[in-house]
């Protein structure tokens, strides 16, 4: 098993930036992808972007590309989600999520077994 937490999240003034870190632990040895999902209320979840670990290959959605960026800690099984330029828009909570199977798919829900318990991120204009 695995489990994965987030933080980070917090309010943030439109334009302004913040980090999000998902910590994985437990039988962190077989990981292969971690993900970083959000849900706005009343929205379909959507896929931001996934690192594949220890091979560093990474993954986003159209829809954050250029603002987002992830990158991984391996000596403390972390993965970080930089978010640059926000905005009212980007307001819904983050999830990580983690699987220790190979994908074909990195940016779809159903890859991933493991989830955290999400963590809020606030935008004003």
């Amino acid at each position: 098993q695995v489990q994965v937490m987030e933080s980070g999240g917090g309010s943030v003034q439109a334009g302004g930036s913040l980090r999000l870190s998902c910590a994985a632990s437990g039988n962190t040895y077989n990981l292969k992808f971690i993900a970083w999902f959000r849900q706005a209320p009343g929205a379909e979840r959507e896929a931001l972007g996934s690192v594949g670990i220890g091979f560093g290959t990474t993954y986003y959605a159209a829809s954050v590309k250029g603002r987002f960026y992830l990158s991984q800690d391996n000596t403390k099984n972390t993965v970080y989600l930089q978010m640059n330029y926000l905005s009212p828009e980007d307001t819904a909570v983050y999830y990580c999520a983690a699987t220790t199977d190979f994908t074909p798919s990195p940016l779809h829900p159903s890859a991933y077994k493991f989830w955290g318990q999400g963590t809020q991120v606030t935008v004003s204009s």
